[in-house]
């Protein structure tokens, strides 16, 4: 008899969940139910083997998708077991391990993570005490390699040890005050919570002992996006009973910018070649014609160890779409009146569409577009909750009233409202600080208990500061005592927030900012389990974890919106619609890639990653010209589209068919072999006739005496045949604008080129 948590799983699945004993990885394709399997087998180990909960660790890379795995794991083995087994993202594991054994490292466990804006300003104050232009040595340049360095395990001596060049002199000098200054705070950042771990488990093996031997089987999902750090993590935690089971698709690898490791999985099987492989290749999101598409995408990569054939039940479906626009406004135009059309026969929710891109600059004119026909969207990537300035606010006042000694957040608060502590004030307390070796907050107490000697203020400054101090300790004195709404009460009775808003900005917009204020109260509602004392650090530590999926509210009570996203943000998501912009060379491939041919198949992967977004329809969009810094030139359909068979796709008119150029046709043999079959459009397609909306037309070339007319067919000596795009006059002669196959386009003067018509 099958056991009632393998039902409804295929037989691959069945058997990922079911193996029970040493390492496995499992090749999940994009929409396999790898969520599933992972919850399932948790399910399974608890239900069926007898494992504890609590000697079950389960990594994911969001924390989205680590609430989505806990409410489907509570669904299968009830509430309480499931909120025992270990489970979250690397970071918040990681914060969650050092509150109980960072002091075996010499640093307290009421220590405060720096966000991104946090770790900026920290890199700009260290710049100015270094006395270096901010123009010259760009902050998050430098805080990047620095990040680099310790995502590779590399501190402060041994990158001292590699250093090769002025700039990285400079980095290193910013980098030794860079670590003392977050030492002296208090503070992490997202790098050290890995690096002090890896630390704690490398120094004190009797701590690594302890968690080695609790975590029985370490599960560890979208493997193939772990980095050096990460992956050093997972083989210590697992290494004392080598129940590994890793989870994740090579084929969507994206994220090498950031440090992932395709190596990762390599050695992994090196290091256990009893290793079990199990592929999960059935899709359950996408149509048969979607998947074609995707697979004929990946197939044609160089690298083709652990690929997967994706394949589903779901035969029928449209053909994908190729849409070329004229240029960038248009490609943004059609794609927000196509969303009308589809609307407007099948009644869909703005909900179901996306719009991807491959750079954040491209949402522009989507934006716009938008605007213009009044349809809402979601800006994954642009202001978050937790970014607004009203709100980083108040989260500064919580931070110094759980750790004083965090100086970025004292400094951003100090004079907010405003006290009279302006910048000067402040610089002169920091000097001061520096100058005896204590923190800002040490030497406000100085100030208030009047020990201090010779202190840098006095008059109204320095009783502004000491009434700061005072708010402050007072609020700290009470910490232990209410729970984390009530303490967000207190502060806002102490500080006049709201005054301060409408003031600032007007009592429209103040009452919006305000009302962003009073959600903390909401939010606060999230902890209530939690004991008192505990609330405070749980949520600091969880507001500087979110990410921008994480906060993409997908709940009902909001008002539905078209999603804008790039596609590094959109892998793990899903839609009914997907645009997929901006298939250009140059964009996708990326114009950093060209020349790198290991980027050049990491920009494939994301491609492969976009098309498997999609569940019933995909659009491929590219434009015949774009405006890109500050110019404006033709583009080249991106060589991706060239291993794609031309009977999957259905090119899409945006305009009548007389007006368009004989542009992606003669573009797209450049990458391999096509079939000759072409693709038969049928008669019941969405995109047959005049049934779409009304499209702007291409501005028509000015007259002129030029002889050539786009898609006339000519012959060049040296670049074969191509097509005419356009022509002007320029002088005395005619400048002809060619699109030669595998050539790229090309700007002829005609009397020097002598062209043969074909």
């Amino acid at each position: 008899m099958t056991h009632p948590l393998l039902i409804g799983l295929n037989a691959q699945q069945q058997r990922a969940v079911q193996a029970i004993h040493g390492p496995v990885l499992v090749l999940a394709g994009p929409g396999s139910g790898k969520t599933r399997v992972l919850t399932h087998r948790i399910a399974y180990l608890i239900n069926e083997v007898g494992v504890r909960p609590y000697n079950i660790l389960a990594v994911t890379f969001t924390n989205k998708a680590a609430r989505e795995m806990r409410e489907r794991l509570s669904n299968l083995i009830g509430e309480s077991r499931a909120h025992d087994v270990m489970m979250g993202t690397f970071h918040s594991i990681c914060a969650r391990w050092l509150r109980r054994d960072i002091q075996h490292l010499q640093r307290a466990n009421d220590f405060v993570v720096y966000d991104a804006d946090d770790q900026q300003r920290v890199m700009k104050q260290i710049l100015r005490e270094l006395d270096l232009s901010e123009k010259q040595y760009n902050p998050r340049s430098i805080h990047a390699r620095i990040s680099a360095a310790k995502n590779e395990l590399i501190g402060v001596a041994e990158f001292a040890r590699s250093v090769s060049s002025y700039f990285d002199e400079i980095v290193l000098r910013c980098y030794e005050r860079y670590e003392k200054q977050l030492f002296a705070n208090n503070a992490l950042d997202f790098d050290d919570l890995l690096l002090k771990t890896v630390n704690l488990f490398e120094y004190h093996p009797d701590v690594l002992a302890r968690y080695a031997e609790r975590y029985v089987h370490v599960m560890v999902d979208e493997v193939q996006d772990t980095n050096r750090v990460q992956f050093s993590l997972v083989n210590h935690v697992g290494a004392g009973h080598n129940n590994y089971f890793l989870i994740g698709d090579i084929q969507q690898s994206i994220y090498a910018w950031r440090g992932a490791r395709l190596a990762n999985v390599r050695e992994f099987e090196e290091a256990h070649p009893d290793v079990q492989i199990i592929p999960l290749e059935q899709n359950y999101r996408s149509t048969q014609p979607i998947l074609d598409v995707a697979q004929s995408i990946i197939d044609a990569a160089h690298d083709r160890r652990h690929t997967t054939k994706i394949w589903t039940d779901q035969q029928d479906g449209d053909l994908v779409a190729l849409v070329e626009a004229y240029d960038h406004n248009e490609e943004a135009r059609w794609v927000a009146d196509e969303i009308m059309r589809i609307r407007g026969r099948d009644g869909r929710s703005l909900d179901d569409f996306a719009v991807m891109y491959r750079t954040n600059a491209q949402s522009r004119a989507f934006e716009e577009a938008m605007i213009s026909r009044s349809l809402r969207y979601k800006l994954v990537g642009g202001t978050r909750f937790y970014e607004r300035k009203e709100i980083k606010d108040i989260v500064a006042y919580l931070r110094i009233i759980h750790n004083p000694h965090d100086e970025v957040s004292l400094l951003r608060v100090i004079n907010v409202p405003g006290r009279s502590i302006g910048d000067r004030t402040q610089q002169e307390l920091l000097q001061w600080a520096r100058n005896l070796d204590i923190s800002i907050w040490d030497a406000l107490e100085l100030l208030v208990t009047n020990e201090a000697q010779n202190p840098p203020i006095g008059g109204r400054a320095r009783n502004a500061v000491e009434q700061f101090q005072k708010l402050v300790a007072g609020l700290r004195d009470l910490r232990h005592d209410l729970m984390l709404g009530e303490l967000i009460q207190r502060l806002l009775e102490r500080v006049p927030f709201q005054d301060l808003l409408v003031a600032e900005y007007g009592e429209e917009e103040g009452a919006e900012r305000w009302e962003n204020i009073l959600e903390l109260q909401n939010v606060s509602m999230e902890y209530l389990a939690l004991p008192t004392e505990d609330q405070l650090p749980r949520f600091l530590e969880e507001v500087a974890l979110v990410s921008d999926v994480d906060s993409l509210d997908t709940t009902k009570a909001r008002e539905p919106g078209v999603t804008l996203i790039t596609l590094h943000q959109a892998k793990g998501l899903e839609y009914p619609v997907v645009f997929l912009a901006g298939l250009e060379e140059g964009l996708l491939p990326h114009g950093r890639s060209i020349d790198d041919p290991e980027s050049i198949e990491e920009e494939r992967r994301l491609l492969y990653v976009g098309t498997t977004r999609a569940k019933q329809r995909l659009y491929m969009l590219y434009a015949f010209k774009r405006a890109t810094w500050g110019r404006t030139d033709l583009t080249i359909p991106s060589r991706f589209l060239g291993d794609i068979p031309k009977d999957l796709l259905q090119r899409t008119p945006t305009r009548e068919v007389k007006q368009m150029p004989v542009h992606a046709a003669t573009q797209w043999q450049s990458s391999t072999p096509q079939r000759t079959r072409g693709a038969q459009p049928s008669s019941s397609s969405m995109w047959s006739g005049a049934s779409g909306p009304a499209r702007p037309k291409r501005p028509e070339r000015e007259p002129s005496a030029a002889s050539y007319n786009a898609g006339d067919k000519v012959r060049h000596a040296n670049f074969g045949e191509g097509v005419v795009v356009s022509s002007k006059m320029v002088g005395d002669d005619e400048e002809v604008t060619v699109a030669f196959p595998g050539k790229g386009v090309k700007k002829l003067l005609a009397a020097f080129a002598k062209l043969e018509r074909v």
